[in-house]
């Protein structure tokens, strides 16, 4: 067993090829390909042509590498490095297509605003799909809440993107604070429990009301 360690926790892996410490990951993997994601993905995520990237194999085969990255998140990876344990011990025998995680960060680098709009397209068909598949949202059909938050979540890099000073409430008092304002959005039935439907990162100055008329619909 080896311990490699992430950015904020450690993660276990296991360097025997006839062990799998992710087990749950090959049931949540199969749902995901029932419902479409590579498909979705390879229809409505382009990135520039292989000539025009920075590095000239970063555009190839965007659905794998998504699909690598959707698995290493559900497997608890918060880092790129993190993302290595889709690789440890016996799970190249459950799942084709794996890459490195120095592999996985060229792609994600070649990402733009455009790039995560796509994604947020494939999320919601994803949804769409899942929905129709399973139980996930019981009653649907007669009456859904919507409910869209507006967050503010602190960032502490000095070059973070998009990030500034936006007001919050911290033990009842308004402070500014710098950081991101994440737009939350969830799905639930009076069923079923709440889905998350959608995320849209934004600059830590936006209006709580920013963006919130495109969500909902």
């Amino acid at each position: 067993m080896k311990l490699q360690h992430g950015w904020s926790r450690a993660t276990v892996s296991f360097d025997d090829e006839n062990l799998v410490s992710c087990a749950g990951l090959a049931p949540v993997m199969a749902l995901a390909e029932q419902a479409g994601l590579s498909e979705l993905i390879t229809d409505r995520v382009t990135l520039d042509s292989l000539e025009s990237t920075r590095v000239a194999s970063a555009a190839a085969n965007p659905a794998g590498k998504l699909s690598s990255i959707i698995g290493g998140m559900a497997a608890g990876a918060d880092s790129i490095d993190d993302l290595d344990l889709i690789r440890a011990g016996g799970m190249p025998r459950l799942f084709s297509q794996v890459y490195a995680p120095a592999t996985l960060g060229q792609f994600l680098r070649e990402f733009t605003h455009g790039h995560t709009s796509q994604l947020a397209s494939v999320a919601r068909a994803h949804l769409v799909n899942l929905a129709r598949r399973t139980d996930l949202l019981p009653g649907i059909e007669q009456r859904a809440f919507v409910d869209i938050d507006s967050l503010l979540r602190p960032v502490y890099g000095h070059a973070k993107q998009g990030a500034s000073f936006g007001h919050t409430k911290i033990a009842g008092r308004q402070v500014l604070r710098r950081g991101l304002s994440p737009l939350a959005t969830t799905i639930s039935t009076s069923q079923g429990a709440p889905v998350v439907a959608g995320v849209r990162l934004r600059a830590g100055k936006a209006g709580s009301g920013r963006g919130a008329d495109s969500m909902a619909t």
